[in-house]
């Protein structure tokens, strides 16, 4: 199975690395073009190559790993999914400019972190991201952790253990597999419907939390 990331921030830069570091290949891609991506890929060994958005959502499995604020505009030119696995690894979230109003808003309890919850009207974050994957099996996963330990799946001895949630059972397996080649230890939380709720950012019950598998 090929993979493809959309994204080349935080988020899709170390997942490419956790991937890179057990020999896995990916086509990583961002907006702006491979050319922006030569460094990164340089850096991270002969199994990661740069590609175009298109050429990454190509792929048979394809990390969404952009800002939900991006997702119209990563997502929206993109061909039909025909049943392809696409991980979702949004919250939906947006990022504050420190010197602006909702940085300093005393309503808003995480404008100490830099961000700021969008309200879905009650609905899940995977309900509206898939919205925006018409015909793909969605599977929500390697979004709850700090991006930052994501290139690092093993441990203190052992395993961070990562969630993922789906409705598609051969969709999940497949991600399963996937998670656990990279070194995590994989922890199914069911449906999109609840698990997806469970690890969303920034108010999921289960969302932040580092649980190591030892």
């Amino acid at each position: 199975m090929n993979i493809g990331i959309i994204g080349s921030g935080g988020l899709g830069s170390n997942v490419a690395r956790a991937l890179a570091n057990k020999g896995l290949s990916a086509t990583i891609s961002n907006r702006r073009g491979p050319d922006s991506l030569a460094a990164l890929v340089a850096d991270l060994g002969p199994t990661i190559k740069a590609g175009t958005v298109a050429e990454a959502a190509a792929a048979d499995m394809v990390l969404i790993a952009v800002r939900w604020s991006d997702l119209g505009e990563a997502l929206g030119s993109l061909p039909a999914w025909k049943g392809r696995i696409v991980i979702d690894g949004t919250n939906p979230v947006e990022f504050l400019d420190p010197n602006s109003p909702d940085a300093q808003d005393p309503s808003n309890p995480l404008a100490a972190y830099g961000i700021k919850a969008i309200d879905l009207g009650g609905r899940s974050s995977s309900e509206v991201f898939s919205e925006f994957v018409p015909g793909a099996r969605v599977v929500k996963a390697l979004n709850h952790l700090d991006v930052n330990v994501l290139a690092q799946p093993e441990v203190s001895g052992g395993q961070r253990a990562m969630f993922y949630a789906g409705d598609d059972t051969a969709a999940k397996a497949e991600v399963r597999q996937l998670l656990g080649a990279m070194g995590y230890f994989p922890v199914d939380l069911g449906t999109l419907e609840t698990g997806g709720r469970l690890s969303e950012l920034p108010f999921g019950a289960l969302s932040a939390s580092n649980f190591i598998k030892v």
